[in-house]
C-alpha cells in the first residue's frame, strides 16, 4: 500500500491508480496534459520518500533530483509532495 502526504492531507493509493489519479479523487487540482509522461506539467516536489520512485517507461519531460511526474510514476511506501 502506497500511502501519500500533502500539506492539506494524507491518503493511499488504489491498487493500480496512479498519483494523478489518487491527487485528483482526494480533491487535489494538479495542473496535468496528457498522463503519459510527455509534458512534464504535473511535475511536483517530493520532501520524503520511503522507496524508490520508478519508471515503466522512461518519461520524455525532463524531471530534476526531488521531482516526479504524478501522470507516470511508480510509487510505493510513504511519499510526501510538496503540493
Amino acid at each position: 500500500m502506497t500511502w501519500v502526504m500533502t500539506d492539506s492531507c494524507t491518503f493511499y493509493l488504489h491498487e493500480e491508480e496512479s498519483l494523478l489519479d489518487g491527487l485528483l479523487r482526494t480533491g487535489h487540482k494538479p495542473d496535468y496534459q496528457c498522463k503519459e509522461g510527455y509534458c512534464g506539467s504535473c511535475r511536483l516536489q517530493v520532501t520524503h520518500h520511503s522507496r524508490d520512485i520508478a519508471y515503466k517507461n522512461p518519461p520524455l519531460a525532463t524531471i530534476n533530483s526531488g521531482e516526479l511526474l504524478a501522470c507516470c510514476c511508480e510509487i510505493a511506501g510513504v511519499i510526501k509532495l510538496k503540493f
